[in-house]
């Protein structure tokens, strides 16, 4: 059993133990689902289509976390990963996180173990910050930020801002050391009813560092700017 393989049994019984404990009536057990990006991008080439969302299950303290992006383009997975994670909340705001990460595309598969920080900072802005640890002294840093702007009752203009750091090159996978890339979105969504709204935005991603030069190899973009039009959903 390697070992992200014994960090997901272990979020499963952390879990289950504490389901245990916790199964009275005023802590019930919930479940939710959310779709935070479904859309597609415009840009020069093929129109990527990318899926961003989360699935948690659970009580007030403790939750098993299920975290998954995809991004789609002319028939291949350019980027598909999945995470499972134990959370535990920390304070009011906060929920600490851990488990683990499979990337299964690019090639080759890479798996990670994840301590993350999760919850709302002052002024409201929605923090996911994810230290990612994987074989051969692989390590990876991911820092995301949104923020939602209530123009009226149903529409919400949303900026968000992701950034991915790497411990070390990867060339197979094409990732460089240090910052390899940031990524800049404005969505304007008008929410049909709570659990649905529709939204169109633009989105930015830029490449840095040696990251570039893996780019350059392979022939890909260093700078992109699209047009997005999607849906965000929830239960």
């Amino acid at each position: 059993m390697n070992t992200v393989q014994k960090l997901l049994v272990g979020v499963t019984l952390v879990l289950s133990a504490f389901a245990v404990q916790a199964g009275a009536k005023n802590d019930p057990f919930l479940t939710s689902a959310k779709i935070d990006q479904f859309e597609v991008r415009s840009t020069e080439g093929p129109d990527p289509q990318v899926l961003e969302g989360n699935f948690w299950a659970g009580y007030d303290l403790n939750k098993l976390w299920v975290k998954a992006e995809a991004e789609h383009v002319d028939s291949e997975y350019e980027e598909l990963e999945l995470q499972a994670l134990h959370s535990r909340a920390i304070s009011t705001y906060w929920n600490l996180q851990v488990g683990a990460r499979r990337d299964f595309e690019p090639e080759p598969k890479r798996d990670w173990g994840v301590i993350a920080l999760q919850g709302l900072a002052p002024y409201f802005f929605e923090i996911d910050a994810s230290l990612f640890m994987g074989g051969a002294g692989r390590t990876a840093l991911r820092l995301s930020a949104e923020y939602e702007l209530m123009l009226t009752q149903r529409l919400i203009l949303s900026p968000e801002i992701e950034l991915n750091a790497f411990g070390f090159n990867d060339e197979k996978t094409a990732a460089g050391s240090g910052l390899a890339d940031a990524e800049i979105g404005l969505r304007l969504r008008y929410e049909i009813r709570r659990e649905f709204a529709p939204y169109i935005g633009v989105n930015w991603k830029k490449k840095y560092g040696n990251t570039v030069e893996f780019a350059r190899r392979d022939g890909d973009d260093i700078e992109d700017a699209q047009i997005v039009i999607g849906f965000r959903a929830w239960y």
